[in-house]
């Protein structure tokens, strides 16, 4: 059975940064802690990654706070998960159709999915990889997730859920 552990966007703006959160905050020693558990070619991760010209995209028309701009700081993967991935994703919106085609093309049987925001890119992430891979199990771990809010969070777990994602340690 091949599993791959993917990390959604753990980087330093979605964490402390401009659109950093207590939650979030909060996570990163159990996505550590997770990342170690995999070896390093069953670990892949994604990277929201925009450019100076962000606010004037369609959603930079709805979240006008610019972030993740290639080559920030606030773009870079958390310090302390830089612990060697396998391949990582550049995306420039919440979900990377490379990652679901990936997973489809490698015959993976499971994934698991952690990272940021449990609302936004880690549920548009797991949607798109059922719908490109609809027999590859997947888990999202609950713990290592982190929402705009606890609401939210709560919310895109149950979307999950409905849509046949396993959601684990909540």
């Amino acid at each position: 059975m091949k599993k791959i552990l993917v990390v959604i966007d753990f980087q330093n703006d979605f964490i402390d940064g401009t659109l950093g959160t207590p939650e979030a905050q909060a996570i990163v020693e159990n996505v550590v802690q997770k990342i170690q558990s995999y070896p390093k070619n069953e670990r892949f991760a994604t990277l929201d990654t925009h450019f100076s010209d962000y606010l004037s995209t369609q959603e930079g028309k709805w979240l006008s706070v610019l972030h993740c701009q290639k080559g920030t700081y606030g773009w870079e993967m958390r310090k302390e998960a830089q612990l060697g991935f396998e391949r990582c994703f550049e995306k420039h919106t919440f979900g990377s159709v490379a990652l679901a085609q990936f997973v489809k093309d490698a015959q993976v049987d499971e994934v698991e999915l952690v990272g940021i925001c449990t609302d936004i890119c880690v549920v548009s992430n797991a949607l798109l990889i059922k719908a490109f891979a609809p027999e590859v199990k997947l888990i999202v771990d609950a713990a290592c997730c982190a929402g705009v809010s606890k609401e939210k969070h709560d919310a895109a777990l149950e979307t999950m859920k409905s849509c046949q994602i396993q959601v684990i340690n909540e």
